[in-house]
C-alpha cells in the first residue's frame, strides 16, 4: 500500500517536472486612448429611450526591446443606439495596454497566450473604466459582460486564414 503511494508521488512529480514553469508578471497596464462622445447630450433624442449595446473588441500583441516583455492592447468600440429609431445615444472607444514579463511558454504557443490569457488579465480594468465612464457620461454603467477571448482568437486565425487564401489565388 505504501509502496503504490510512493509510485503515484513519484509519477506526480515526474508530470510536473516535465511541465514547463510559467511565470508572468504585469509590470503596467495603462489607457493607450480614450474616447466617449454621448450624441444624445448634443442632439437630443425623441421619444422613448431603448437602448442596443454593441461591442467590438479587437487585440494586438508585440515584443518589447526587453527580453521576455510582451505589451497586449485590448481594444473596445462600444456603441448605444436608440432600439427602433438607429440613433446614437453613445460612442466608447478604448485602447488598454498590458504590459507583461513572460517566462517558461513555449515559442509555439505564445502567440495564443499573449491573445488570450493576457486580455483575460487586463480585463476586469477595463470592465471598471467603461463601467466609470458611461456613468460619469450620463447613463448608468455598463457592466460588461465576460469576454470570450479563446472564440476571439479563433474568429482571427479563421480571418487570417481567409485572408491568405484570397491572397494566394
Amino acid at each position: 500500500m505504501a509502496e503504490e503511494d510512493k509510485t503515484a508521488a513519484n509519477g506526480a512529480a515526474d508530470t510536473a517536472a516535465a511541465a514547463p514553469q510559467i511565470k508572468q508578471r504585469i509590470l503596467a497596464q495603462f489607457v493607450r486612448d480614450l474616447s466617449f462622445e454621448n450624441v444624445m447630450a448634443q442632439k437630443g433624442v425623441d421619444g422613448e429611450v431603448k437602448p442596443e449595446i454593441k461591442v467590438e473588441v479587437n487585440l494586438d500583441a508585440r515584443k518589447r526591446g526587453a527580453e521576455n516583455q510582451y505589451e497586449v492592447i485590448t481594444k473596445l468600440k462600444v456603441s448605444s443606439t436608440n432600439t427602433g429609431s438607429d440613433k446614437n445615444l453613445f460612442m466608447l472607444e478604448l485602447e488598454y495596454s498590458g504590459v507583461f514579463e513572460i517566462e517558461g511558454v513555449p515559442e509555439q504557443q505564445m502567440h495564443p497566450y499573449l491573445m488570450i490569457e493576457c486580455p483575460r488579465m487586463t480585463f476586469p480594468f477595463i470592465r471598471r473604466i467603461v463601467s466609470d465612464v458611461t456613468r460619469d457620461g450620463g447613463f448608468p454603467p455598463l457592466n460588461l459582460e465576460q469576454i470570450d477571448f479563446v472564440a476571439i482568437y479563433r474568429q482571427q486565425l479563421a480571418l487570417r486564414a481567409e485572408q491568405q487564401k484570397t491572397a494566394d489565388a
